[in-house]
């Protein structure tokens, strides 16, 4: 059987939408983020966790929303379906990438990179949940993969090509 270097069938990988968002042990990608942010929720003792693409920093609460759409309902809806395999909050550790400014003419409130960083660090400070590595900001938009079986690897690929590892 042949793989890919990565030791990886392509299939095996999970790709994450705008909000969408997954858990379990697969291989979790989400391409294409500008001020997006990719949230990784990981359990090291589990060898779990979930990505989720969040677009917007709060939800509206109205019913049918995409949970993974807005930061205060993405951490909630991981949260709840990591607990639910097993994972204890205590163990849970999140990384963050994404959250660009895709647009430099405009700042302050239009800022949605910034305000979609700004939430979820507010929210997991709020749980006690560590941030423990960040690639948040710029201005160049990025895709994730996020490896939960290798120790919660998180790769990044800039749109201009630079990969690097939180």
């Amino acid at each position: 059987m042949s793989l890919t270097n990565s030791g990886l069938d392509q299939r095996e990988i999970v790709i994450i939408g705008i909000g969408e968002w997954s858990t379990g042990d697969s291989v979790m990608t989400s391409i294409g983020l500008g001020s997006c942010i990719g949230l990784v929720l990981h359990d090291e003792t589990k060898k779990i966790g979930g990505l989720a693409h969040v677009m917007l920093p709060k939800s509206s609460g109205k019913p049918n929303e995409r949970a993974g759409k807005y930061a205060d309902t993405a951490v909630e809806v991981l949260l709840k379906e990591l607990t639910q395999k097993g994972s204890k909050i205590v163990n849970i550790k999140a990384k963050l990438a994404g959250g660009a400014s895709m647009f430099s003419n405009f700042s302050g409130n239009l800022n949605i990179g910034e305000r979609n960083a700004e939430a979820l660090k507010e929210i997991l400070k709020e749980l006690h949940i560590p941030i423990i590595r960040e690639d948040l900001g710029g201005t160049i938009g990025r895709t994730v993969t996020y490896y939960p079986k290798e120790n919660g690897r998180f790769v990044i690929r800039q749109a201009d090509g630079t990969t690097r590892e939180i």
